[in-house]
């Protein structure tokens, strides 16, 4: 069920505590983490507690958690004082998600080229 931890999901375990992370930040809805395969100087996850498939399904079911992801990406970035940064979400294997659990990655640290490959 949407929402409920999944006993299959690496993500649901960080959260739970099952799997240890590199947490850099945590709220109440969120909580936000170092890449285990950083693709920049500043590669980390915002995640919501709650277990969503991917960004769409989470900004339908709980549009604040949706919004408190992008506030913790803001917060990220000004932790580890990046100038310019960029947040990405991957909704569906087609844009490269691997892990079934809403997120975005907060990548900065270095210059990004566009379009994005």
């Amino acid at each position: 069920m949407a929402g409920e931890p999944q006993d299959d999901c690496l993500f649901c375990k960080i959260v739970a505590g099952q799997i240890p992370a590199t947490i850099i930040r945590e709220t109440a809805t969120t909580v936000a983490f170092r890449d285990i395969s950083p693709q920049a100087p500043t590669h980390v996850l915002v995640i919501p507690k709650a277990h969503y498939a991917n960004a769409a399904d989470l900004a339908a079911a709980e549009p604040q958690t949706a919004a408190d992801i992008l506030s913790e990406a803001r917060q990220v970035a000004d932790q580890d004082q990046l100038e310019s940064h960029r947040v990405v979400f991957n909704t569906g294997t087609g844009a490269g998600q691997t892990v079934f659990h809403a997120h975005a990655h907060v990548l900065g640290g270095r210059g990004m080229q566009w379009p994005p490959g």
